[in-house]
């Protein structure tokens, strides 16, 4: 049994509730696509104006299957397609719970880790110190 007075703790890190908030949120929307979610996920931040959210153990049954026979390649193009299916959720979901604006947005899987990769770029926020990014007309947009 824990000793509540004894117990030493490390602070929580700056933004450790607003990360957990973003690794439910996209569970939750990894769970309702696929039916299933990862039995482990954190969110980071990298850096000022970037995130990333790790789920571990996202495959499903079938991806996993399709791992086994050396289609590895098969599964990243399929979780590619999904997550460009999910893009618009995931990116007004991290949007509204941390109030930045999502300037790019990726995903990749690792199939023979069952790992999966949530990528967001913000803009740059006008409320911190130095220059943002580069800026150069982009392609096709």
């Amino acid at each position: 049994m824990s000793d509540p007075v004894n117990d030493v703790r490390p602070p929580q890190p700056a933004g450790g509730a607003l990360l957990q908030k973003v690794s439910n949120a996209l569970v939750a929307l990894h769970k309702e696509q696929f039916g299933r979610g990862p039995t482990r996920v954190e969110s980071h931040f990298a850096g000022a104006d970037a995130l990333v959210c790790v789920m571990d153990d996202a495959l499903l049954p079938a991806e996993r299957a399709m791992v086994e026979m050396g289609e590895q390649q098969r599964v990243r193009e399929s979780r590619l397609f999904s997550g460009a299916v999910m893009a618009r959720q995931c990116i007004a979901t991290v949007e509204a719970l941390t109030g930045r604006t999502v300037r790019a947005f990726a995903t990749a899987t690792d199939p023979d880790r069952g790992v999966l990769m949530v990528n967001f770029v913000f803009e740059p926020d006008q409320h911190r110190d130095g220059p943002g990014p580069p800026t150069r007309p982009a392609a096709g947009r």
